[in-house]
């Protein structure tokens, strides 16, 4: 990934003393005829500056969302002061978090509802929210907006957001996405789908950077977990 960073500080140092959005339209040129290449640094420059203006959502910055963003977001030790220097741009670049959104709403390749790059990044930014042991009023606001900017169904976005707010325990149905009055079967070919889904493997297939490994394992045991403790009811009813 050494390439992409070099690249990617070369249109950090391009914009800034420019808006965030100078950094998004050199995604979209510098790396136009290499779309694998622009999709994973599209999602790199995503969960940097989404985070940054994430964190202006509650107004504070705790040491756990920043060690959560490292966790998540790893990058080489050398290139620390460029990602600062992103961050710091996003943070105070006049445009809002709606703007931001919607320019990287349309670097997504996929057409499709629920486009799974974009689904990665709400993903990534309930990691950092809940860093501090509380996702705020203000942060859900912010992560139901770019949910619905990135065109998330509805029910997608439940979805997630059960897998990182479950005061009292996680639901599984609603982790699955389906419903307690669904026959065993249908819930098993429901969670076969989404394991393929959001396997590590297929995050990597779609541009996402290995070091998001983390939330992608995350993700696959809150999955496990929810189909073993549907089955587990069935077999005792």
């Amino acid at each position: 990934m050494s390439s992409i960073w070099d690249r990617l500080v070369g249109m950090v140092a391009e914009a800034a003393s420019n808006a965030l959005s100078g950094v998004i339209e050199a995604v979209r040129t510098l790396f136009e005829g290499d779309p694998e290449t622009r999709r994973e640094v599209a999602f790199s420059v995503a969960m940097i500056a989404l985070s940054a203006k994430m964190a202006k959502a509650d107004g504070v910055v705790t040491t756990a969302e920043v060690d959560a963003f490292k966790d998540i977001f790893k990058f080489p030790s050398d290139q620390a002061a460029n990602v600062a220097r992103l961050y710091n741009l996003a943070r105070q670049d006049v445009a809002g978090f709606e703007a931001y959104a919607e320019k990287m709403a349309a670097l997504c390749v996929s057409c499709e509802r629920n486009c799974p790059i974009l689904e990665d990044i709400v993903d990534g930014l309930f990691h950092i929210a809940k860093a501090d042991g509380l996702i705020h009023e203000q942060e859900m606001a912010f992560l139901s907006r770019v949910a619905e900017i990135f065109g998330m169904a509805a029910e997608r976005f439940e979805q997630i957001t059960e897998r990182h707010v479950h005061i009292g325990g996680r639901d599984p149905y609603k982790v699955l996405g389906v419903s307690p009055q669904d026959d065993f079967p249908t819930i098993r070919k429901r969670y076969r789908v989404l394991a393929s889904e959001h396997h590590p493997d297929s995050l990597m297939a779609r541009g996402v950077p290995t070091e998001f490994q983390r939330i992608a394992n995350d993700r696959m045991a809150a999955l496990n977990a929810a189909y073993a403790a549907i089955e587990k009811d069935r077999q005792a009813a």
